[in-house]
């Protein structure tokens, strides 16, 4: 035992573990990609973690970024005068963690998204940064002028000169990872957006036949496709929108557009860890995302993921992540193009058999598709910066 005011001698196992940060400027404890990333590495690392709202759990240390230092915001005067360091190191957010973090205190730091790569090089981990791009961030938001113009050569900025210094990089689909490796010169892995692995049954296909929708209310997704497409096909079939609040006044539209509809309706979301369960009582999964830019073109999104451990067919526009995806595997159908007439076209023709025959495929695919396994490229980033390969 030790004496009063001593601390207990430390379990040389424990001790032994290797630090690791996981810089996120996003709410962490809600952020899909992110906790799988602290699920992932918590149980054989020192995890601290830094960014917004409280502590995940499982980490020995929180960094909390104060909700009132957002980290979207930059200096317009810096931005138009293209004095890109002023604008990184001037932003609140990056401040205030360049503040309480320390210097050279991580044996390998992992960088989510291109705004924490510039912070955590300059935080000197003992062995080395792994960058974890959630999406093809130059093309963010390219369908709007003013970003295209001001944003997006800043960002390129960051990731010519601070990316490429990352021992290495990971991304969400093949098609943004190709894209990357051919304008910065480096290599850039996958490791996709799957969901953990639930053990749940593919269910009998309802009558009529029930399709949902999960995601964000926002309106570059133009979700009036899907609305539409229900409501002009002649298919014995209802849609759930389960829709976050990210645009109020949109997703207040999208509720009046459905408020006399017996078909479509337009619902509250439900918390992540109880998602998955609930997507499992309907039959189909549906995401038609016209491509207004180059993320929303390659996507292959959390909801492609969630909808195979609910055990559900799944129908998508011709977008080439999903739709090679749901071709190769049987899970569903792919719309000619990105329209509500394309969408209905698909459903005048659902049989149930054929949605049984997809529920099955999933469930099929579930493990493969899962997070425990499609994580692994993280595992093995990490795995080989502190081996220092």
């Amino acid at each position: 035992m030790s004496a009063p005011g001593q601390q207990p001698a430390a379990d040389p196992d424990v001790a032994a573990r290797p630090s690791l940060l996981i810089l996120s400027f996003s709410p962490i404890a809600d952020d899909a990609r992110v906790l799988k990333q602290v699920n992932l590495f918590s149980g054989i690392y020192d995890v601290t973690t830094c960014g917004y709202g409280p502590a995940p759990a499982g980490v020995v240390a929180h960094h909390e970024v104060p909700a009132d230092l957002p980290a979207w915001r930059k200096d317009p005067k810096w931005l138009l005068a293209r004095q890109y360091r002023r604008v990184y190191w001037g932003n609140a957010a990056v401040a205030h963690a360049r503040g309480v973090l320390p210097v050279d205190a991580f044996d390998v730091i992992l960088a989510d998204d291109v705004d924490t790569v510039p912070l955590a090089l300059s935080l000197a981990p003992r062995r080395g940064v792994h960058a974890d791009l959630h999406e093809y961030a130059p093309g963010q938001n390219s369908e709007v002028p003013r970003w295209r113009w001001f944003v997006a050569p800043y960002i390129r900025w960051i990731c010519r000169r601070f990316v490429t210094r990352a021992a290495s990089v990971t991304t969400v689909g093949q098609g943004i990872a190709d894209r990357y490796t051919r304008e910065l010169g480096v290599p850039v892995t996958v490791v996709t957006n799957a969901a953990p692995y639930a053990e749940l049954d593919a269910l009998p296909v309802g009558s009529p036949i029930r399709l949902v929708h999960s995601g964000n209310a926002q309106r570059n997704r133009t979700l009036e496709v899907m609305i539409d497409g229900v409501e002009q096909s002649s298919a014995e079939v209802t849609l759930d929108l389960l829709l976050m609040p990210n645009d109020p006044a949109y997703l207040a539209e999208l509720r009046a557009r459905c408020a006399g509809s017996t078909r479509v309706r337009v619902l509250d979301p439900v918390p992540y860890a109880d998602l998955v369960r609930t997507l499992n009582a309907y039959d189909v999964g549906v995401f038609v995302l016209p491509p207004v830019n180059y993320n929303y073109e390659w996507t292959l999104p959390n909801k492609f993921f969630d909808y195979v451990q609910a055990r559900l067919g799944v129908i998508v526009g011709p977008s080439p992540e999903m739709a090679r995806e749901v071709e190769a595997r049987g899970l569903g159908a792919v719309t000619q193009d990105f329209t509500a007439g394309a969408f209905a076209a698909v459903l005048d023709v659902l049989d149930p058999v054929d949605v049984a025959a997809w529920k099955v495929a999933s469930a099929g695919c579930a493990r493969e598709l899962s997070a425990q396994v499609q994580s692994e490229g993280w595992a093995t980033a990490v795995e080989q910066i502190l081996a220092g390969a």
